[in-house]
């Protein structure tokens, strides 16, 4: 595989792997114990921290990544192993 395929999937990877870190360790205002800003949802969180969003981003990235990457090269799951007959 090219390095420019590569780089184009961990993109992927990393821009999805957003959507499964964001709920991790989020707490409200009520959670916090801190007083409610009027006009804010009340699920909202508390503090927003993207520094900390993206490191935890990148591992979970990476970790999906190089399972990926191990697969590719490795065959553990290929196309012709899987059913198509139910579809």
């Amino acid at each position: 595989m090219r390095v420019q395929s590569l780089i184009a999937i961990y993109a992927l990877f990393w821009a999805f792997s957003v959507f499964l870190v964001l709920p991790w360790g989020v707490r409200t205002s009520a959670e916090a114990g801190v007083e409610h800003v009027p006009g804010q949802s009340e699920s909202a969180p508390h503090e927003f921290r993207p520094g900390r969003i993206a490191i935890r981003t990148t591992i979970v990235a990476t970790a999906l990544f190089a399972l990926f990457v191990a697969n590719y090269h490795f065959g553990w799951v290929t196309p012709q192993m899987l059913d198509y007959a139910g579809i």
